[in-house]
């Protein structure tokens, strides 16, 4: 499996995940979705390099040129709730693509065990096709395997793409256990621990709750 660190480079991505990780700034949840959005774009632009091309003739007014465009069809699948303004960043930039919707959610048996429960999923097929798999923080990675299996009830894609802000440790080696090898992991940043509520340490909080308000 590919994984890719984005924070080891400098870039702008880095501005952006210092601010949605701040206790002060995170409190402007509006802010807060833009900077998701925001780490969306970044990653679709880095991600879209790994993908296939094919020359195109456009037509401009003085004449035809020659343009590389991407070949590969590209479907973007996002884990509710946390993951919709981060998607909306891939699909700023991945304008043409299919997507899909699946929730994801931890049913508590006490304060400390869970499950994880997948209920919904509306997507298309993604037969052959590029998947990309959205979701903000990759804690104990079990979410994002269940989210990728349940797409597998409408085919097998040609690639897959895992998306995230800021994984933990355990929950990258989870991924690299129960995903294909060709998966490509992208990451914001790589925390190290996981507490007692496998909440990522130090991660940035709960991301559904600062994007759009405390749940019950």
């Amino acid at each position: 499996m590919n994984i890719y660190n984005l924070s080891e480079h400098n870039s702008l991505l880095n501005n952006f995940l210092q601010e949605i990780r701040s206790v002060e700034i995170q409190q402007d949840s509006m802010r807060f979705r833009r900077n998701l959005e925001r780490m969306g774009e970044v990653m679709a632009y880095e991600i879209s390099k790994t993908m296939r091309f094919a020359d195109e003739l456009v037509t401009t007014p003085l004449g035809v040129s020659h343009v590389q465009t991407i070949a590969d069809k590209v479907v973007l699948a996002t884990i509710f709730r946390a993951g919709l303004p981060f998607h909306q960043g891939f699909l700023n930039y991945f304008d043409r693509a299919e997507n899909a919707f699946v929730s994801a959610y931890r049913k508590y048996k006490d304060t400390l065990k869970f499950e994880v429960m997948v209920e919904y999923l509306a997507a298309p097929s993604i037969e052959g096709k590029t998947l990309i798999i959205i979701d903000p923080m990759l804690a104990t990675g079990s979410s994002m395997e269940l989210a990728y299996r349940a797409m597998l009830r409408n085919g097998t894609p040609a690639q897959v793409h895992i998306a995230s802000v800021i994984g933990s440790r355990a929950g990258v080696a989870y991924v690299e256990e129960h995903l294909p090898e060709n998966t490509c992991l992208w990451l914001g940043a790589i925390d190290p621990d996981l507490d007692s509520h496998s909440y990522i340490v130090p991660g940035l909080g709960d991301a559904g709750d600062l994007a759009f308000g405390d749940k019950m």
